[in-house]
């Protein structure tokens, strides 16, 4: 067998595994590729080699598309956000660094992981690819959910708020990175700290509730899970977002899309969303994600955070004194076509400028990287017409390479394919997540004790299914022949009418149930005993269902299996609301969406929770 390159001809390794160091043609290391000096020489090293087209190329990250066999070989691919290829991404535009949406099974990414980083070696200077990617470890049907590919699939980050044990996030964190680390993923692209004072945003799910402080207390767990003390190989770089807090969105409306109003701060209440991101600098967060939002009337211009040097420059390096890298939210720069509409790019008050314009006011600003978007000969050609120096592109080059440096990438960036199936599947993880979904579901109402359910009654089931509830009870086909109900609901909202199927699969609207289906409902409710569980992933708006249901229990991302098991008492609910639950549209519509738990007199308040 022959030796594999690993690193620029210096790094091989022998089919025994034992790794052996190949001097350069001057019969010794260039500084960059020993790992026995410190990384800042490194560092300086390898920028000093880099050509300008090298280095812009290293402030841009986009998806990749991962071929069924993890070859190279190119493939055609869709028009959709992961349609890019990354060898040709590496080589028109000195790319080094990728994001993962769909992908096959986790073996397959392993394979494609080093194939792509065999590619990388054979670049120039060699410099390894990194590889980041949305969570992928919930058990969760939201637009942002990634394919599983095997992973764990654990309660959704809101499960772990109402579950509130530090602990529990830490494992998970660092089982997630074994996970991460076994297929090449080195950089989170989380955790998400927004916090939901306005209940109508459809990113709520991927965060920790409306509570700062809990939100701080459990994303200092999640990033020493994911990183450890200190930055090294066995760590997962997180990238925290979306500073300075996304969750103050007028009327709740997001801005991926140009229907949105800014987010608005009626409260006064600026600095509270900035708690959770204090205690993620202090845990080390490597990278920050602006959001696409517009501060309204909180800094000396209206722009979108990525294009604001007040909030990047002024806020977060200078106040904070954060020296790690930021990263955009994707596609703040160019429109994206879609099937049947274009979707503009989320440059939020500086539509009117050109593309080159804003890439040159979100380095202006104190970005150093820009996420879903390719287009690198945008910096050379500023730097070229004298209009950004190659300086302000060193500054953030170097912040990149320090991080792939720290993650020892340029010592062995391959992982081992042999252990994939090891680590992924893992039963200790599987239960583990498990156990999550069930500790997490939160009792809010529990008549006359009738949970848990004992014996096999005959049940009527409605979204369970049934072949899962009969391994529980007796499932009958009709509420006539039956004891009592078990119905699964999911929170309502209300899809915007436009073109662009992304927005309409996010959830946006209100959060109460509208006719018929709320008599539909109501109607089952009134029939016979019914236990109702419905999913949170926005603080719903359900006073008649709460009167008319017998029990009834919230979870954060569970499988039918586990809602079952913790209703007839295989488990205990554990769960506390991370957010309330309003008692009417009114109340959601009155309270200040900056302003957490102040809505007025809510149905199931912050905290909540009953066992047995």
């Amino acid at each position: 067998m022959n030796a594999t390159i690993l690193r620029h001809s210096t790094l091989r390794i022998n089919a025994q595994g034992e790794t052996f160091r190949d001097l350069n043609k001057n019969g010794k290391l260039d500084c960059y590729e020993d790992p026995s000096q410190p990384i800042e020489a490194r560092v300086e090293d390898l920028l000093g080699q880099m050509t300008l087209e090298e280095k812009a190329g290293t402030m841009f990250i986009n998806g990749a598309v991962i071929n069924e066999d993890g070859s190279l070989d190119a493939r055609p691919v869709g028009a959709g956000m992961g349609g890019r290829v990354a060898v040709t991404q590496m080589t028109k535009q000195q790319m080094n660094h990728f994001n993962l949406w769909q992908i096959p099974d986790a073996p397959v990414v392993a394979t494609w992981h080093n194939n792509l980083q065999r590619f990388a070696e054979q670049t120039r200077l060699g410099i390894p690819v990194t590889i980041a990617s949305d969570p992928r470890n919930h058990f969760t049907r939201n637009i942002f959910a990634m394919a599983p590919g095997g992973f764990s699939q654990w309660c959704e980050t809101l499960g772990f708020a109402a579950i509130g044990d530090a602990e529990l996030v830490r494992r998970f964190a660092e089982i997630v990175r074994r996970e991460y680390l076994a297929v090449g993923i080195r950089v989170a692209l989380h955790p998400q700290v927004d916090l939901a004072t306005e209940p109508r945003w459809p990113r709520i799910s991927g965060a920790f509730g409306e509570d700062a402080h809990l939100t701080a207390r459990l994303v200092t767990a999640y990033i020493e899970g994911f990183q450890g003390r200190t930055l090294g190989a066995h760590s997962v770089a997180c990238m925290v977002k979306h500073f300075p807090g996304g969750g103050p969105q007028n009327e709740g409306l997001d801005p991926h899309f140009e229907f949105q109003k800014g987010q608005i701060y009626p409260g006064d209440n600026f600095d509270y969303h900035l708690i959770p991101f204090e205690a993620a600098f202090a845990a080390g967060a490597a990278a920050v994600m602006p959001y696409y939002g517009v501060p309204v009337g909180q800094t000396d211009e209206d722009v979108a955070m990525a294009f604001n040097k007040a909030i990047i420059t002024g806020l977060l390096r200078e106040k904070y004194g954060y020296d790690g890298v930021v990263c955009t939210d994707w596609g703040v720069l160019t429109d994206h076509q879609l099937p049947n509409t274009i979707w503009p790019a989320r440059a939020w008050g500086v539509e009117h400028l050109s593309e080159p314009e804003r890439v040159l006011k979100a380095l202006e600003a104190g970005v150093d990287q820009f996420g879903g978007e390719s287009c690198a000969h945008y910096v050379v050609e500023l730097v070229r017409s004298g209009r950004l120096s190659e300086a302000r592109v060193d500054q953030s080059v170097r912040r990149l390479l320090r991080l792939k440096f720290a993650l020892g990438l340029f010592d062995n960036p391959f992982v081992d394919e042999t252990q994939v199936a090891q680590v992924i599947g893992d039963p200790i993880a599987v239960v583990a997540a498990q156990e999550s979904q069930r500790r997490a579901m939160t009792l809010l109402k529990n008549a006359d004790g009738v949970l848990p359910l004992s014996g096999r009654p005959k049940i009527y089931v409605k979204n369970v299914e049934p072949a899962v509830a009969g391994e529980y009870a007796e499932v009958v086909a009709t509420p006539e022949a039956a004891d009592l109900a078990i119905v699964r609901l999911e929170t309502p909202w209300v899809p915007v009418e436009t073109d662009n199927p992304f927005a309409r699969g996010f959830h946006h609207g209100d959060l109460d149930f509208k006719e018929p289906a709320k008599s539909e409902i109501l109607k089952l409710l009134h029939t016979l005993p019914t236990i109702v569980v419905i999913y949170l992933d926005r603080p719903a708006v359900i006073p008649e269902i709460s009167a008319a249901a017998r029990a009834l229990l919230a979870d954060f991302g569970a499988s039918d299996a586990a809602v079952l098991d913790v209703i007839f008492g295989k488990a205990k609910p554990e769960g506390r609301l991370p957010f309330e639950l309003p008692s009417s549209m009114e109340a959601v519509r009155a309270q200040k969406p900056d302003v957490p738990y102040d809505s007025e007199n809510p149905l199931y308040p912050f905290g909540f929770g009953l066992s047995w």
